[in-house]
């Protein structure tokens, strides 16, 4: 008989939605595609009552003492603004239902800041942890004991799991999903949540894209967007200078000043990128190269090994032995 899991979402006033939502939306999903019920998930609170989220929504919630009654496969925290996650941590049910439930859990973890809760209830010590990027610095600093990877999009650690920010929550969804019914079960969840690609835990919080897309100058923006799309076509500098209504010279000096590298630097690093998360879905270099607009199959070893410093196939081995490790 296959198993239903038990999948418990601690949520509290003030946590985020996403944080809740997106886990909870690929578990779903992973029901609706098997046909059965893979997952039983249940959103639950402090004392049962309904929680108002820090974006105004609402979520019905159950006791968290009531949704532990039976064994948990696996129990996320959500994360939150500092003040929200204080107030939930002072409340009589996560002192004592939450610890107890976390303590027990087959798997358990959190998504975003909701590190903090677990840091704060003395379950994390020693352990290897991820949080928002914006919060790695001040995690270390209230819990120094912490091993806290400020780059992973989720970690690892044992039956611990735990998330950067918001959207990578849904990436550490799909490795558990991935974990509990294999790998092409996770890779159909991803497609019908139409995500650009599934991210390892290990890929970092940061993009060049976005990278850019923060740093860069606004008169680029409308450039490095359309170049996105441009990728498995030959690219010119002169194009996107024209993108962004510059001559190519001073397109060059200045997307170099605002971003710190060149035009062609910047085109040749995204499509590594792409070229990286390819790697991961399995798809042969050849289709890989042409996706990514790299050439070749010879230029692509080459470059990926400058900057990665390993070779593409040594990376996809890599990135399979950590899925299933």
């Amino acid at each position: 008989m296959r198993k239903t899991r038990r999948v418990v979402l601690f949520a509290f006033d003030g946590c985020q939605l996403l944080d809740v939502a997106g886990p909870a939306s690929a578990f779903g999903v992973a029901n609706s595609i098997s046909g059965r019920t893979a997952y039983e998930v249940h959103t639950a609170s402090p004392d049962g009552r309904p929680v108002r989220t820090s974006c105004g929504v609402t979520l019905d919630c159950i006791g968290l003492r009531k949704a532990t009654a039976l064994p948990v496969d696996t129990l996320l925290v959500a994360g939150g603004g500092a003040e929200a996650m204080s107030e939930s941590i002072k409340l009589p049910g996560t002192q004592r239902s939450l610890r107890r439930a976390l303590d027990t859990a087959a798997r358990f973890g959190s998504v975003c800041s909701g590190t903090f809760i677990l840091a704060a209830l003395g379950l994390v010590e020693s352990r290897r942890v991820a949080t928002h990027w914006a919060s790695c610095d001040l995690l270390a600093r209230m819990y120094p004991r912490l091993a806290v990877d400020s780059a992973a999009l989720f970690v690892v650690d044992g039956r611990l799991w735990t998330s950067a920010g918001v959207s990578a929550g849904i990436d550490m969804a799909l490795a558990m999903i991935e974990r509990d019914l294999g790998a092409a079960m996770a890779n159909r969840v991803a497609r019908f949540l139409v995500l650009y690609a599934r991210r390892p835990g290990y890929q970092s919080q940061f993009s060049e894209v976005l990278t850019a897309q923060a740093t860069a100058n606004s008169r680029f923006e409308d450039a490095i967007a359309w170049l996105q799309d441009r990728l498995p076509k030959r690219v010119d500098v002169s194009e996107l200078a024209a993108r962004a209504g510059m001559t190519e010279r001073t397109f060059h000096r200045k997307f170099l000043a605002s971003t710190g590298m060149t035009p062609a630097q910047f085109i040749r690093s995204v499509r590594l990128d792409m070229a990286r998360t390819f790697l991961e879905s399995g798809l042969p270099l050849k289709t890989i190269v042409k996706r990514a607009g790299l050439g070749s199959v010879t230029w692509l070893n080459a470059a990926f090994t400058r900057r990665f410093g390993l070779s593409p196939t040594t990376f996809r081995k890599l990135s399979r032995a950590q899925a299933q490790s």
